[in-house]
């Protein structure tokens, strides 16, 4: 499904630079020849074979790949182009069947990703593990439904341990699953050793049952970090340094170029929801609370207003924050909600009023969610490293779970982003927004 996206891509943007002219029929033509040339090379930048290795492997992941495909692959088809009868093309139509490649095939492969999962059963996964450790990796698997996965089983691997042996693996196999073998198999246990997890890797190596690992030692290993490997010796390297000038720099460019844009292209929206908020209910358009910024700093953050105008004055009657077992607070159906403000809310329109604040340079498009002062002023010095960062109008709470997610689960994505930021991810989070946004999924 892939390989015919990328051949529907190519042939598209061939099209389409030939029907604007950039290019004669001839050259159309060797282009669309030259199409198993472009899927070879897509092979080799390892495009079709990502899916099968790993357990989530979304389309925004692979965009710098599908980059350089289409770069390359440009490059080696006006090469040959060059030597057929329709002779060379100019470098403007070059450029633009390289973009409309890359940009055909990113959608393309999105919607065939898609058609894949509504079309085939979710893989069958066996988990071999137990305690806190198996509990998240159950609690992922089901958070996350494009990884496509359906749990059927567990092996308690404390009883493995005891009686370790190929055979007893498999006769725990036989019992959790019966006589269909699973898709995968998820190790996650602490007690894992090296003689348990020979024994998986050989029976899933015999059956050909695909095998993943996760690391026991999560703690000690974190988030920032990167293996690699002199000779045959592997290191862990950590990232505990700062974030380069250049890069901060980069980052608030950015910032301010798509939150100026944004404004524009949104601004029929304001006027819609300040009128849909007047006529509802009368008061203020906006609500402006003070947050917690970079190092704890307060601001003022903007939304449009989705409560009734004396919601703050309510809130001790729906709770008292001192009470909290953990400094969140955010109930799925909070009666001082008005109608409008749900329909703001289902499609984060509330949210748009925030660009003001990363104009200001008090917030960034992506970054930890700022957090109500009230609630920081609670958390435990484990907690705070959530101030090291820029907050975001959107992050990795709101692309992984948003209102779905615990407390603990939210610290750490935000952990895991704030150790492993870079213009690159940011850029995977914006485009995890949108359909986040469509789908409404934990928005209340």
């Amino acid at each position: 499904m892939l390989a015919a996206a990328d051949a529907a891509a190519v042939a598209a943007a061939a099209g389409l630079v030939g029907g604007l002219g950039g290019a004669s029929f001839g050259a159309t033509f060797w282009t669309l020849a030259a199409l198993p040339l472009w899927l070879l090379l897509a092979k080799l930048h390892g495009l079709y074979d990502r899916d099968h290795r790993s357990l989530r492997h979304l389309t925004v992941d692979e965009l710098a790949s599908l980059l350089t495909w289409s770069t390359v692959s440009t490059a080696a088809a006006m090469a040959l182009l060059a030597l057929t009868p329709a002779g060379a093309v100019s470098a403007g139509a070059a450029v633009g069947l390289c973009l409309s490649v890359f940009v055909l095939a990113t959608g393309l492969r999105a919607v065939a990703r898609l058609l894949w999962r509504r079309s085939t059963p979710p893989a069958a996964a066996l988990l071999v593990g137990d305690g806190p450790l198996e509990r998240a990796t159950r609690r992922k698997l089901e958070l996350f439904g494009d990884i496509h996965v359906d749990v059927v089983g567990r092996i308690d691997s404390r009883a493995l341990v005891r009686s370790p042996g190929d055979a007893t693996f498999e006769a725990s196999v036989a019992a959790a699953c019966g006589d269909a073998l699973p898709d995968r198999i998820v190790v996650c246990s602490h007690d894992v050793n090296e003689a348990l997890l020979a024994d998986v890797m050989r029976f899933c190596k015999r059956q050909r049952v695909k095998l993943s690992v996760v690391p026991p030692l999560r703690g000690m290993f974190g988030t920032a970090v990167r293996l690699a490997h002199v000779a045959e010796l592997p290191f862990v390297e950590y990232h505990t340094w700062d974030r380069s000038a250049s890069t901060v720099t980069l980052k608030r460019c950015f910032d301010v170029i798509v939150a100026a844009v944004t404004l524009v292209i949104t601004s029929p929206l304001f006027v819609f929801a300040a009128l849909a908020i007047r006529l509802e209910s009368g008061g203020p358009v906006f609500y402006v609370q003070r947050r917690a910024g970079l190092n704890g700093r307060p601001f003022s953050m903007i939304k449009f207003r989705t409560m009734v105008s004396d919601a703050d004055e309510r809130l001790a009657d729906l709770v008292a924050l001192d009470d909290l077992p953990e400094p969140l607070f955010k109930p799925r159906r909070d009666p001082r909600v008005t109608r409008v403000g749900r329909i703001l809310r289902r499609w984060s329109i509330d949210e748009l009023p925030q660009l003001l604040n990363v104009l200001r340079g008090q917030m960034s498009l992506v970054g930890p969610r700022p957090e109500d002062l009230r609630l920081v002023e609670r958390y435990p010095p484990e907690h705070l490293f959530r101030l090291d960062a820029t907050p975001g109008m959107t992050g990795p709470m709101q692309v992984f779970g948003r209102g779905d997610l615990t407390f603990e689960e939210r610290l750490a994505i935000e952990r895991e982003y704030i150790e492993n930021a870079s213009l690159g991810r940011d850029l995977q989070i914006l485009l995890h927004t949108l359909p986040t946004v469509l789908s409404g999924r934990g928005a209340f």
